[in-house]
């Protein structure tokens, strides 16, 4: 991965389905400092605790033929609603003017749900996405990951 500019005061969220780290650039371009902002985490709890009606089953109207329906997948929803919580609270403070751009930093699925959730005003402010998994990285290994 190449070196990456991340101004100073400019927002790195790293984050997956489950967790999200909000950090900002004390330092400069040229010797950037991440520190933490804030930590949002999601509870997990088992699938059984999430739901627990059994999958359904459909009957074909004309013939009577039966089919299952597909287990609905519970920790997928969570993460879901997860990640639109947080490019909520991303895009609040584009709005408030707290942060003027920022990068996010997600595996490639969370980076799927979270662009079809990107408001307009916070498109404009996403300066970079990657699609790296670093949210269980200590922050100065996530800083020497993207600074190169």
């Amino acid at each position: 991965m190449s070196r990456l500019r991340i101004g100073q005061g400019e927002w790195v969220v790293v984050c997956d389905g489950a967790k999200a780290l909000v950090l900002e650039n004390a330092g400069d371009e040229k010797f950037p400092n991440l520190k933490t902002k804030e930590v949002y985490e999601q509870d997990d709890p088992p699938t059984h605790e999430q739901g627990t009606d059994a999958p359904g089953r459909s009957i074909n109207s004309v013939d009577g033929r039966r089919s299952a329906m597909e287990q609905t997948d519970w920790h997928t929803q969570a993460e879901d609603r997860f990640l639109r919580k947080l490019v909520g609270r991303l895009e609040a403070a584009v709005n408030a003017g707290t942060i003027k751009s920022l990068i996010v930093v997600a595996p490639p699925r969370a980076l799927g749900v979270l662009r079809r959730a990107y408001s307009h005003n916070l498109r404009a402010a996403l300066r970079a996405e990657i699609d790296k998994d670093f949210v269980k990285l200590p922050v100065y290994e996530i800083e020497k990951h993207l600074a190169g």
